[in-house]
């Protein structure tokens, strides 16, 4: 077996795992059942649009978390479990559509995968620590900075990105140290998605071999954050159905929009993705610190 067979093995065992734990929590009792089973169209809508635009690297967990509140369908306490648990298998789709059909170095992907997700674990105590207000802010600031250089890359002013699909040793090496810091931002709640686009594609990586990388790493985190979330019982089984069933084919017709795209039009569909993610997170670091602000010293 080939070791993107093992790669997309242990990819279908973690959604294999977090179905049927999903199932027999079900079953159980154990998990709190909100509403009748089958899904509602505005949450199969709300499945498709999101992770239709998750897999263009945009996100959907703050796409669908406004939707939830702005519609009332999900109590604002099983938010995040519905979030984990309805976008998990979505992301496990995009992770083995473009391993699949997406060239890149296979040894390359497993490395940059296996540290993401030891980022998320082992570096979460450290980030834990830190400013989420200054991460938004530190982030959305590089990124909007290396998305000027990409920019001017693409207008022929600086060395734009490249159309390798493997990393030469050095980029190599210091995309496995950013990637491993990526998961344990995971932690604030900071996606890898954008910041693997623009990282990866500067280190002279064609923009479409990232995907491959950024998804397996997000479905990992994603099928086993979903197996302890289902332990709470704090899911709202009805709109995680919905976001479940409508997602996976807001994923195909994705994937097949990055595959078919030309490499110019796909770099400047990363390069708004960035400029977007970039803005929305210094805004929220923005309006996170005028919070701050008002919020009175405990005594």
């Amino acid at each position: 077996m080939t070791l993107v067979g093992v790669l997309l093995g242990a990819l279908a065992a973690s959604g294999l795992l977090l179905a049927i734990r999903s199932t027999m929590a079900v079953r159980s009792g154990a998990a709190r059942v909100v509403g009748a089973a089958a899904p509602t169209p505005l949450g199969l809508l709300t499945g498709f649009v999101t992770n239709f635009f998750d897999t263009l690297g945009i996100g959907s967990f703050a796409t669908t978390t406004a939707i939830f509140r702005l519609t009332g369908l999900v109590k604002d306490e099983l938010i995040p479990g519905t979030l984990i648990v309805g976008h998990a298998l979505p992301v496990l789709m995009q992770a083995l559509l473009f391993i699949s059909v997406v060239d890149v170095d296979p040894w390359q992907m497993t490395v940059l995968i296996a540290v993401c997700v030891m980022g998320g674990w082992i570096g979460a105590g450290v980030v834990a620590s830190l400013s989420r207000r200054a991460v938004q802010l530190g982030m959305g600031g590089a990124l909007l900075v290396a998305a000027v250089f990409m920019m001017l890359g693409m207008l022929g002013q600086f060395p734009a990105g490249g159309t390798a699909l493997a990393f030469t040793p050095r980029a190599f090496a210091l995309a496995v140290a950013i990637n491993f810091a990526l998961g344990a931002l995971l932690t604030l709640g900071v996606g890898n998605y954008a910041p693997s686009l623009i990282v990866f594609s500067l280190l002279g990586m064609d923009p479409r071999a990232a995907f491959p990388i950024m998804m397996g790493s997000g479905a990992f985190v994603a099928t086993i954050g979903g197996v302890r979330f289902v332990g709470t019982g704090r899911v709202d089984w009805r709109a995680a159905l919905g976001l479940t069933a409508g997602g996976i084919l807001g994923v195909i017709v994705a994937v097949w929009l990055v595959k078919s795209l030309p490499l110019g039009a796909l770099r400047w569909l990363v390069l708004a993705v960035v400029v977007y993610v970039s803005v929305t997170l210094l805004r929220a670091g923005i309006r996170r610190g005028a919070t701050d602000t008002h919020v009175a010293p405990a005594v």
